[in-house]
C-alpha cells in the first residue's frame, strides 16, 4: 500500500504500477452473501457492490463509518460562448453555500454522516470563500472555442489537487472518499471530454444541462463538436483532450480517481462530470477504474456510454442531474441497509433453511 505522498508526474511521466485489490477477500465476502438465508443474488448488485469496497479496504467487513465528499468547483472559459443557462458568478456563491451546509448535498451529507470538503480549483472570483479550501489554478479555464482550456503545467496542477485531496482522506484513516464538483458550464467541459474519448459525436453525448433550450443547445452541440475537429481531438491523447477542452474541477477530480487508486481507498463518483473525469483517470493511470464505485446513471446522454466503458454498475437510476455529489450521497444509506443485511441477517442453518446452491447444484 502506497503510504508517501506521490506526485502527478511521476503518475504520468513513469509506468506507475498498481496494486490490485484484494480478489480472495472478494470471492469470500460473495461467499458470506450466498450464505445468508435469502435467494442467491437477491441484494443484486449490492452484493459484488460490498464485496468490492471489502477488497479495497481487504477486510471482510465493508467499512462505512468515516468518508469525505470532495467537491472540486471552478468556472469555464466556454461560458463566453452562450451555452449556459446561468452567468459564472454562480459558481463562487454556490461554492460558498455547499461549504455551508446550505445546499441539497449538504442536507443529504449531514443525513449520511459523511463529512464535506469544497475545493476551490478554478472558481473565477477574488473573494475570499469561508470554509473553501483554495488551491486556485486560475480564475477559470479560457474559452476552449478560441484558445486550449489550459495549458499542461495547469492540468497538471488540478490533477495533484485531487491526487493530494484523497492523500488526505488516508492520512485521516477515512473508509471512503466521494466526489462531486460545481461550475457553470462543465456539463459542456464533461460533454466534450467525453466525445473525445469516446471517440463519439457531439450531438451522441451532449445534454441539455440545467436546462437549455432547443436553441442552446444546438449551440453547445456544435461549440463542442467544432473544437474536436479543429484541434483533431479524436485522434488525442487524455491529457491532450482535457487540456484542450476539460475543466480544472474535472482535473481535480481525475486525480482524486488516481488518488483512490494509487492509496487503495474506495471511492464513490457522482453523475455525468465525475464519469468523465473516472474515464480520463483511467486513460491516464490504467486500473484505476477498479477502485471506483458508481452511485447513479445521469439523465446526461453521454451516461450510459460512461457506464460501458469503464465497466461500472450504478445501482440508483432515478433521473437525477444534480451534481454536487448528490448522488453519492444518496447511495451512502443503501450501503448502509446493505451492509446491515450482510452483517445481521441469519444464515441458513441459524433460520433453519435449507442452503441453496448454485445453478446446476441440487437444490
Amino acid at each position: 500500500m502506497q503510504t508517501e505522498k506521490v506526485r502527478i508526474d511521476e503518475v504520468l511521466e513513469k509506468e506507475y504500477k498498481l496494486t490490485s485489490w484484494d480478489h480472495d477477500i472478494f470471492h469470500k465476502v460473495m461467499e458470506h452473501w450466498d450464505g445468508i438465508a435469502k435467494p442467491l443474488d437477491g441484494m443484486g448488485q449490492f452484493e459484488p457492490m460490498l464485496a468490492k469496497i471489502g477488497a479495497i479496504q481487504k477486510t471482510l467487513e465493508p467499512r462505512f463509518d468515516m468518508g469525505r465528499l470532495l467537491v472540486f468547483c471552478a468556472d469555464n472559459g466556454v461560458v463566453a460562448e452562450g451555452i449556459s443557462q446561468s452567468p459564472q458568478e454562480v459558481t463562487a456563491t454556490c461554492a460558498k453555500n455547499i461549504a455551508a451546509g446550505q445546499t441539497a448535498v449538504g442536507r443529504m451529507a449531514s443525513l449520511a454522516g459523511c463529512q464535506i470538503r469544497v475545493y476551490d480549483v478554478g472558481i473565477n472570483t477574488r473573494e475570499t470563500l469561508c470554509n473553501v479550501i483554495d488551491e486556485k489554478v486560475a480564475h477559470g479555464t479560457r474559452d476552449f472555442y478560441k484558445e486550449p482550456a489550459m495549458d499542461e503545467t495547469q492540468m497538471r496542477q488540478a490533477l495533484q489537487c485531487g491526487l493530494d485531496a484523497v492523500y488526505a482522506c488516508k492520512c485521516d484513516n477515512l473508509d471512503y472518499v466521494c466526489i462531486g464538483e460545481m461550475g457553470i458550464g462543465n456539463t459542456t467541459t464533461s460533454s466534450a471530454v467525453a466525445a473525445a474519448l469516446l471517440q463519439k459525436k457531439a450531438e451522441e453525448v451532449t445534454g441539455r444541462g440545467a436546462g437549455l433550450d432547443d436553441v442552446k443547445l444546438q449551440k453547445k452541440i456544435r461549440v463542442i463538436q467544432e473544437t474536436i475537429e479543429r484541434c483533431d481531438l479524436y485522434q488525442a491523447s487524455a491529457t491532450e483532450v482535457l487540456a484542450k477542452v476539460g475543466g480544472f474541477d474535472i482535473a481535480a477530480m481525475a486525480g482524486a480517481c488516481m488518488g483512490a487508486a494509487i492509496y487503495e481507498i474506495p471511492l464513490i463518483l457522482d453523475g455525468l462530470i465525475s464519469m468523465v473525469a473516472a474515464l480520463a483517470a483511467e486513460r491516464l493511470l490504467p486500473g484505476s477504474k477498479d477502485f471506483l464505485i458508481a452511485s447513479h446513471a445521469s439523465r446526461e446522454p453521454a451516461t450510459i456510454a460512461l457506464i460501458k466503458e469503464l465497466a461500472l454498475a450504478p445501482v440508483i437510476y432515478a433521473d437525477m442531474a444534480l451534481g454536487e455529489g448528490t448522488g453519492a450521497m444518496m447511495l451512502l444509506p443503501m450501503l448502509a441497509m446493505a451492509k446491515a443485511v450482510y452483517d445481521e441477517t441469519n444464515s441458513f442453518s441459524d433460520a433453519g433453511v435449507e442452503t441453496y446452491h448454485r445453478y446446476g447444484d441440487k437444490i
